[in-house]
C-alpha cells in the first residue's frame, strides 16, 4: 500500500487494476474501505486510486485546521505521486463535497465527477448545531457515547432493520475514530462555501448517485446538483441510506460501469 508524506501527515491509499484512472474519495468518519464492492468491477477496466483521506483509516491523524481545499490539494498530491495527469473523482458526501470543488478549481484534473450522497450548498443552520454537539460530546465522552446518535444518520432504515454485518461493521469503524482528526472534519465540512450558483460551469460528464433513504443528505440535495449541472445524470438507489456504495452495492456499482463505459470508453 503507498504510502504519501504531506506535510507532516501520512496518506495511505491504494492501487489496482490498469486503464484510465479513477479516484475513489469516501465520505466522513469512513475510510476507503467502502468502496470494496465496487473496485473489484472498477479494478477490470480501470487504474483506481483508493485513498484514505487524513485522519481517516489508515492514513496519519489531522488535528490541525483544515479546508475542503486543503483535501482537494492532497487528493492531487496522490495523482501526482501516480503520474495521473487527470482522472474520474468519485466521492461519496465528504468525497463528493472535494470533488465538486476540483472540478470548479482544476478541472484540468477531472476527466469526470461521480458525486454521492452528498450536496453543493452550505452547511445548514440545524447541521451546524448537530455538529457542534457531536464535538462536544467526542471531546468530553469519545466516541462511544455518540455512535448510537450516528448510526441512524450514516445507515438507512432498511439497513439498520435487516442487514446485521453493515450495521455492526460500520459500529465498529465509528467506535475507533481518532477524535482530533475529526473534530477538524467538522470545522471544515461546516465552514464549507456554497457551489449553488457555480454548478453551471462544471462541463465535465457527472453523475450523481444517491440512497432513498438517506437522512443526512437527502435526494433533494442530490437533484439539485444534477440539475446544475450541465447534462448530469442522477441515480436513486432504493433501499440504501447514506451510505448507498456499501448499503446496496449492486445498483451503484451497475450505474458507475454504465456511466465509466460512456465517458471513458471502458
Amino acid at each position: 500500500m503507498p504510502i504519501l508524506a504531506r506535510n507532516g501527515i501520512l496518506l495511505h491509499y491504494e492501487v489496482s487494476g490498469s486503464g484510465p484512472p479513477i479516484v475513489l474519495i469516501h465520505g466522513f468518519l469512513c475510510d476507503g474501505s467502502m468502496f470494496s464492492r465496487q473496485v473489484a468491477e472498477l479494478e477490470r477496466r480501470h487504474r483506481v486510486i483508493n485513498i484514505d483521506m487524513r485522519g481517516h483509516g489508515r492514513s496519519g491523524a489531522s488535528g490541525s485546521p483544515c479546508t475542503l481545499y486543503d483535501l482537494v490539494d492532497d487528493v492531487i498530491a496522490v495523482l501526482d505521486a501516480e503520474g495521473a495527469e487527470s482522472a474520474v473523482w468519485m466521492g461519496l458526501s465528504l468525497g463528493g463535497l472535494i470533488s465538486l470543488r476540483a472540478a470548479l478549481i482544476r478541472p484540468d484534473r477531472v476527466r469526470a465527477l461521480v458525486l454521492m450522497d452528498t450536496d453543493a450548498g452550505p452547511e445548514t443552520a440545524w447541521n451546524k448545531v448537530k455538529y457542534a454537539v457531536m464535538k462536544w460530546g467526542l471531546q468530553t465522552f469519545g466516541s462511544r457515547l455518540i455512535v448510537p446518535a450516528i448510526m441512524p444518520i450514516m445507515l438507512g432504515k432498511t439497513t439498520l432493520r435487516s442487514r446485521p454485518e453493515i450495521r455492526n461493521e460500520y459500529r465498529r469503524k465509528f467506535l475507533t475514530i481518532h477524535v482530533d482528526s475529526i473534530r477538524a472534519g467538522i470545522d471544515a465540512i461546516t465552514a464549507r462555501d456554497s457551489l449553488l450558483d457555480r454548478l453551471g460551469r462544471i462541463s465535465v460528464p457527472t453523475l450523481v448517485i444517491v440512497g432513498e433513504e438517506d437522512q443526512a443528505l437527502p435526494t433533494g440535495n442530490s437533484r439539485r446538483i444534477a440539475e446544475g449541472i450541465p447534462g448530469a445524470e442522477l441515480v436513486v438507489v432504493p433501499q440504501a441510506g447514506h451510505l448507498a456504495s456499501i448499503e446496496n452495492p449492486g445498483p451503484v456499482t451497475d450505474a458507475v460501469i454504465r456511466f465509466l463505459s460512456k465517458v471513458t470508453g471502458h
